[in-house]
């Protein structure tokens, strides 16, 4: 059980009828028991595959639950799932989909996983990115490039999967070598969110750079002094303090 989470509030979780709030919660369901209050009918394999996931991380639980839907259940039955009640199910049905078209075009996939980059719950808005990510990064360029009309969506979750996606070091996902080392190549995704009225979208903007900041301090450096100088706005002045806040 995860620590702040009690015994009733997990069995809530594994109903099938009760979102999550926080992370806790997220990290506290039961795979295997949500799965059989979701897919009643789930046949032998696909619960045996959700007990094994059980045991592991919760990245690596999600993945092989999406996995898992898909070779089970079909396409079909993960799109319905696209639209649960339940946040947990909704970030498997993202998994599974992306599982199927990870060599899809860069397009294809950022489609396929836009619902849930604009969905009401933050826990599958970060499944979206997760899910997505390891199938952009090998296109870095083509994925920084199909990225670039997000950055000025009217949805404030949609401009700031835009820069989270795609971050240097990211939260529960692998580095990305070549934006530790070349971070100039994020530009096209940073420069027009620098003065981003949503403190969504900023705190994104300004992880990005600190994460870049942690192995090239001087071009984080530059781009802030520049940034300051070209768009001397509170949004992007709030940008820059959390930006370098890990070098000064």
């Amino acid at each position: 059980m995860s620590p702040g989470v009690t015994a009733a509030r997990q069995a809530e979780l594994n109903s099938g009828r009760d979102e999550s709030r926080t992370l806790a919660e997220i990290l506290a369901i039961t795979h295997s028991a949500l799965l059989t209050q979701v897919v009643p009918e789930a046949p032998e394999g696909l619960v045996e595959a959700a007990k094994r996931a059980d045991s592991l991380g919760i990245l690596a639980r999600m993945q092989t639950m999406g996995e898992a839907l898909y070779t089970h259940l079909g396409h079909s039955a993960c799109l319905d799932l696209a639209d649960h009640p339940v946040d947990t199910v909704r970030g498997w049905a993202v998994f599974a989909l992306v599982s199927q078209e990870k060599d899809a075009d860069v397009d294809t996939l950022l489609a396929l996983v836009r619902p849930a980059a604009d969905d009401p719950h933050f826990g599958v808005r970060e499944w979206a990115w997760m899910a997505v990510r390891p199938h952009l990064v090998p296109r870095l360029d083509e994925a920084i490039l199909a990225l670039r009309p997000w950055t000025s969506d009217p949805s404030e979750r949609i401009r700031r999967f835009a820069s989270e996606s795609l971050r240097p070091r990211g939260v529960w996902a692998r580095h990305i070598p070549a934006l530790k080392k070349e971070p100039e190549r994020g530009l096209p995704l940073l420069e027009p969110l620098r003065a981003d009225s949503s403190r969504y979208v900023q705190d994104s903007v300004a992880n990005w750079i600190n994460d870049a900041a942690k192995t090239q301090p001087a071009w984080a450096r530059e781009l802030c002094e520049r940034w300051q100088e070209e768009s001397p706005t509170p949004a992007t002045e709030r940008i820059i303090k959390r930006a370098l806040r890990s070098i000064r």
